[in-house]
């Protein structure tokens, strides 16, 4: 430690010198760092006057440093730094083939992240230990950069073991005291201290690099004892400043030398230092009122000093205590001087310092291992697993070897489990224990009975909800443990209790505490653990739903699939011509036909089409396919039922037959892909919008979203599709198969008139071209999408008795729908699904023709010239609709509502003749 010269001459002075421009022995940053180590030197110094000019004096000098702590600490911490590499050459004393070389060199061992485990180590015990040592003054320093071979720097935890070559006999070394009257010769000094002037320990703190410092608790054990010979003290001690729960400051003890003698001495001494932030010093320590000893430690006690550790922000950071200065040579007892307060000040400054950024250094350093432990645990959660318990082992395996634990216990509870301590229990228990080999470590999982476990800390855990650390310390041994309870995140509750237990030291094997570093790491571990017990019970649930589906499913195939009888008539029926049962009328009427003949002349449409032939499709499946079908559609809706799925394909049946165009245009597996669309399209309707199911939030609009109905009739058509004996389309390759899918899934989305309004001004805008190419796909998909819609509304086209029954059987599901509406959610419904506005029926109708159908069927007709009667049908129903609301008896008429539709009407007939 650099020094003042013996003959009082202080390195202030020196530095004075150098300032006048004289000669400079040493190196002046070897000398300013022994003035800055000076006890006549301290931030708290009070102000002086006076400043650099001519005839500066020592003092002056000296007063101007202690008014600029702030410049003078940096200047010289940036002058040690940068003289480190290229100071002067130090004396060296001649090496000798000599045994104290040897047992001076310290044995190659690891770091480690917590304190010796020895809490009766004392100084004066170091002390004798290395006297024969400080009494051979022919030995050189095996960490000098001199040295060959020796190349790092020595870290402040091994002057434990080589610097402390102090006699007890000296009440102070001379290093830290220049006042003191017995200083010993200047090659006795060097011996002591090592480098002469400059403090090793405060040096290498300087200039050596966070990763040459070692853990907090080296850091503060090593100046502890620096501190503690310097200052000839019997005992010391060192604790840091830790915020509890509460925010409050409490001494956390860090170095402990003797100190477990007297606990409420270095208790009341710290804490006095602590709320103070000043230093205490009681020399005559059993005779001072504020503390009370009993008899032992009246005899025991006769001086102690204690000093605030302040951070670069002034902050009490940290509390060090000095017990009993020794006995001089001379037989004195001398206390703790002004001087040794001055010396610990300066030396706890440095450790100050020092201490944010290794604290910081080493929680950087935890935060990573603790980062690489989640990354890890993360990924063993994202992969498939056997077992639940296989994963959770995995999991606990992974924080093991960061906590150092021996034993990691997953306690279950079971699922009636009380809350209360004395009536819980565990269901299951997952047990790993760590081996240690070498570096590494392996994890087993042991099959432990209850009876072998202690379940006591996992069910006060269990009842309080809260993490537990607890350590039991006995003279023989010490027992830790940690319990974190696993949460639910969506419920709360815990669903597991986490253990860890007997912490090893990686150095010595000996027991430790769990820190809170790894009681982090635990509740991280409870984190994951309660994410993979959710991700297990969710598995669970999917696979009993998933089961409970397959079985929905069987069941259903069951009841939605024909009787063998049932199919058998239909295969050996002979299928009447398309002209007996008028298929290729646009004007057909499935009404007052039996039900075996519906079957049949879908039969005959697949058989006209060529479908059967050009597939492969086999006859049986066929008559399969259709009969499932007709019973996967409800018998007690009015209207969206078997016979409305019949028309509907009718008339793309007749579109497709009217013309060889669209046959041209689309190819054989459109066709297809059309007619099955067309029958399968309002597969198992309930007779309520889209709207009223995702109001009334039914299972539909949950699973669905949009388009629910549509969705929903496409996902039973392709149950049937692969129902046994109905696989109609088997016979296609793969990439067919996936292809006439997809096209019957755009097909029957495009039914939903919100998909039919977005898409049709596309469509007009396409047929006012004098030609169009389909070779695009996107194209032929609008005109497939088109078709499908005109084939539904073909209602509308029908001869005037077949719309007005229609209507009706419209009209009775719309107004059932409002009535729900009504009841249930207390709103007014719409008026066409107002039972109170069925006398705005008919103007209704003509609304819904001229702003849905008429325009549809316009363009249609537009591009092909056989699809006209669609359109004439249309028209004609719009005529019936408006003389039956002028005429029909009994109707509440409105003028302005008869004028509103002949003036509409007009003025669409004006744009007729335009065109």
């Amino acid at each position: 430690m650099p020094c003042l010269d013996s003959d009082g001459a202080t390195p202030g002075a020196a530095s004075a010198r150098s300032f006048r421009g004289e000669t400079v022995s040493e190196p002046p940053a070897v000398r300013g760092t022994g003035w800055f180590f000076s006890p006549q030197w301290s931030p708290r110094s009070k102000t002086r006057e006076g400043r650099f000019g001519d005839g500066l004096r020592r003092d002056q000098v000296e007063a101007w440093l202690d008014d600029h702590s702030d410049f003078t600490r940096d200047y010289f911490l940036r002058r040690t730094s940068a003289v480190s590499g290229a100071q002067s050459p130090l004396p060296r004393i001649p090496r000798r083939s000599s045994d104290h070389a040897d047992k001076l060199r310290p044995a190659p061992r690891r770091r480690s992240s917590s304190p010796p485990a020895d809490p009766h180590l004392n100084i004066s015990s170091l002390m004798d230990r290395l006297k024969p040592l400080a009494s051979n003054p022919e030995w050189e320093d095996p960490f000098s950069p001199d040295v060959p071979g020796h190349h790092s720097p020595l870290s402040p935890l091994s002057y434990r073991s080589s610097r402390f070559s102090f006699s007890p006999c000296r009440p102070l070394s001379p290093i830290c005291s220049p006042d003191l009257p017995h200083s010993p010769p200047p090659a006795e000094r060097d011996a002591a201290c090592g480098r002469g002037e400059c403090c090793p320990w405060a040096t290498e703190l300087l200039r050596g690099g966070l990763g040459r410092m070692g853990s907090v608790a080296e850091l503060c054990r090593g100046a502890a004892l620096h501190a503690g010979e310097l200052l000839a003290a019997e005992c010391c001690c060192l604790s840091l400043v830790k915020k509890d729960c509460d925010g409050k400051n409490t001494l956390e003890e860090v170095v402990a030398l003797c100190s477990r003698e007297h606990p409420g001495l270095v208790k009341g001494v710290m804490g006095r230092v602590l709320a103070a932030g000043s230093p205490v010093n009681l020399r005559g320590a059993s005779e001072d009122p504020g503390f009370h000893f009993d008899e032992v430690e009246s005899s025991q006690i006769r001086n102690v000093l204690s000093v605030p550790i302040k951070n670069h922000t002034r902050e009490v950071v940290g509390v060090v205590l000095m017990i009993n200065k020794r006995n001089g040579c001379d037989g004195s007892a001398p206390g703790f001087t002004h001087v040794d307060e001055k010396v610990l000040l300066n030396h706890m400054d440095v450790l100050g310092m020092v201490l944010d950024n290794v604290q910081l250094y080493e929680s950087s350093r935890q935060e990573a291992k603790r980062s690489q432990a989640l990354v890890e645990m993360a990924q063993v959660l994202s992969k498939e697993h056997l077992s639940f318990e296989v994963l959770l082992s995995k999991m606990a395996a992974t924080i093991m070897p960061f906590t150092h634990a021996q034993y990691c216990t997953i306690f279950i509870p079971s699922e009636q489990t009380s809350a209360v301590e004395d009536q819980a229990e565990f269901s299951r228990v997952i047990h790993l224990e760590c081996e240690e080999l070498g570096s590494t470590c392996q994890i087993y999982r042991r099959e432990r009975d209850f009876g072998d476990l202690d379940p006591s800390n996992a069910l006060k855990t269990l009842a309080c909800k809260k993490t537990l650390n607890m350590s039991d310390v006995s003279e023989a041994s010490m027992n830790s443990a940690i319990c974190c309870p696993v949460r639910n995140e969506m419920s709360e509750n815990v669903i597991a209790v986490c253990q860890l237990t007997n912490k090893r030291s990686r150095d010595s094997d000996e027991a430790e505490a769990f820190n809170r570093y790894d009681q982090r790491l635990l509740e991280d571990l409870a984190v994951y653990c309660g994410l993979a017990l959710q991700y297990a019970q969710a598995v669970q649930i999917t696979e009993e739903r998933r089961a409970s589906i397959e079985v929905t499913q069987e069941v259903l195939a069951y009841h939605i699939t024909a009787a063998e009888q049932e199919i058998q008539a239909l295969q050996e029926a002979a299928i009447p011509t398309v002209e007996s049962l008028r298929l290729l009328d646009f004007h057909f009427s499935d009404f007052g036909l039996p039900e075996e003949t519906t079957s049949q002349a879908t039969v005959r449409m697949f058989l006209d089409l060529k479908l059967v032939q050009d597939f492969n499709i086999d006859y049986k499946s066929l008559c399969q396919w259709v009969l499932t079908v007709r019973r996967g559609y409800r018998n007690n809706v009015p209207y969206h039922n078997w016979n409305h799925a019949l028309s509907t394909a009718q008339s793309m049946f007749a579109m497709l037959m009217a013309t060889d165009r669209l046959q041209t245009i689309f190819s054989r597996l459109e066709i297809l892909a059309l007619m099955i669309a067309t029958l399968s399209h309002d597969l198992d309707h309930r007779g309520y919008s889209n709207s009223y199911i995702e109001r009334s939030q039914q299972p539909l609009a949950q699973l669905y979203g949009h388009s629910s109905l549509e969705r929903h009739h496409y996902n039973l058509c392709l149950f049937i599709l692969n129902n046994t004996g109905s696989q109609i389309l088997s016979s296609l390759s793969a990439e067919d198969h996936r292809a006439v899918l997809h096209m019957i899934k755009r097909a029957i989305l495009a039914t939903d008139l919100a998909v039919y309004m977005e898409r049709r001004k596309e469509f007009f805008s396409l047929t006012k071209k004098s030609r169009v190419s389909w070779k695009s796909e996107k194209k032929r998909d609008l005109l497939r999408s088109m078709l499908m819609t005109a084939s539904d509304l073909s209602a509308i086209t029908k001869p005037w008795p077949e719309q007005k029954r229609i209507a009706n059987l419209v009209t009775m599901e719309f107004f059932a729908q409002g009535d729900k509406e009504k009841k249930e959610f207390k709103i007014k419904p719409i008026d066409i699904m107002n039972r109170e506005k069925s006398t705005r029926l008919p103007y209704m109708q003509v609304e819904y023709i001229n702003d849905i159908c008429y325009p549809l069927y316009k363009a249609v007709s537009r591009l092909f010239d056989s699809c006209s009667p669609l359109l004439r049908g249309c028209r004609k129903n719009r005529e019936n609709w408006i003389h039956f609301a002028e005429t029909a008896t009994g109707k509440e008429c409105n003028n302005s509502c008869c004028v509103t539709v002949g003036t509409h009407l007009n003025a669409e007939e004006e744009t007729q003749a335009e065109e």
